[in-house]
């Protein structure tokens, strides 16, 4: 079956890196806010840099939110990236209480300023992997402790036992979590080098 790779469109984060990234290893990818391409895909990226609640006014708008709902559903492999990652879950406390897509239960909330001495968190970080190659594809040939590259002021708490991996930035956050056909992570592997890209091709290749 043809592998047909979906970047969702809505106006924010690095689409044209993320493409770039999948055009390195040798695939072909979409940017498209196109709900037909979404349907027709075999595997769908959400990235993003921004602003929580903005975001989810543009996918309100564009009428992409079912449409991401209905392909999580129905089994289609799924990457959030960073704020991607943010915006699958129910609530955000960004600029007040925003609603999320909803698709994995839990909430993203700020860095506390008064433990953390430097707002974002951006830079390479090590990750803590928490669960096997055989549960998450993803981590397929990357070696725990390995580095990726970080930049988000807000992190997700799961109420949900999917956690893939952790990062220690002053206390332990959730840098990747797996469900079922949904992989997301808090970093960007499309700006870690070799690892981020050892992970974009687990992630389209299993």
């Amino acid at each position: 079956m043809k592998k047909k790779i979906a970047i969702i469109d809505y106006g924010m984060g690095n689409l044209k890196n993320v493409r770039n990234a999948f055009n390195f290893l040798g695939y072909s990818a979409k940017i498209t806010g196109d709900f037909k391409d979404i349907e027709d895909a075999t595997h769908l990226v959400l990235p993003g840099v921004g602003g929580f609640k903005d975001a989810m006014l543009t996918l309100g708008r564009k009428g992409l939110i079912e449409p991401i709902k209905d392909a999580v559903t129905s089994g289609k492999n799924f990457l959030g990236i960073c704020l991607g990652m943010q915006l699958l879950f129910e609530t955000s406390e960004e600029f007040g209480h925003s609603e999320g897509l909803g698709i994995l239960k839990g909430k993203v909330i700020k860095f506390n300023e008064g433990a953390v001495n430097l707002i974002p968190h951006i830079g390479w970080n090590d990750i803590e992997i928490l669960k096997s190659v055989k549960d998450v594809k993803e981590f397929k040939g990357i070696k725990n402790k390995s580095f990726f590259y970080f930049l988000h002021s807000y992190y997700c708490v799961p109420e949900e036992d999917i956690a893939a991996a952790v990062c220690d930035y002053y206390g332990k956050f959730a840098a990747c979590v797996k469900k079922d056909n949904l992989f997301a992570c808090q970093f960007h592997p499309e700006k870690s080098h070799t690892t981020g890209l050892t992970l974009l091709k687990n992630f389209i290749d299993n």
